[in-house]
């Protein structure tokens, strides 16, 4: 997806996948995960790489795994 439009504004781009499931865990932490726009297991999405965002991935970081483009 070297065309997406996020990295098209030359920021750079966080790709977080879901491996672990949020069942089980506090309510805060599976808000956390949707907010980050995971819905399932395996999911990949990419979101802007901004102190908000690495704050969330922080308080996640068991369930998640990141990889910076």
């Amino acid at each position: 997806m070297s065309g997406s439009k996020k990295q098209e504004a030359g920021g750079k781009v966080l790709r977080i996948t879901l491996i672990k499931s949020p069942i089980g865990y506090s309510y805060r932490q599976k808000r956390t995960v949707q907010a980050l726009g995971l819905r399932r297991m395996q999911q990949t999405v990419e979101q802007d790489d901004t102190p908000v965002i690495r704050g969330m991935i922080a308080k996640v970081s068991h369930l998640v795994t990141v990889e910076s483009e």
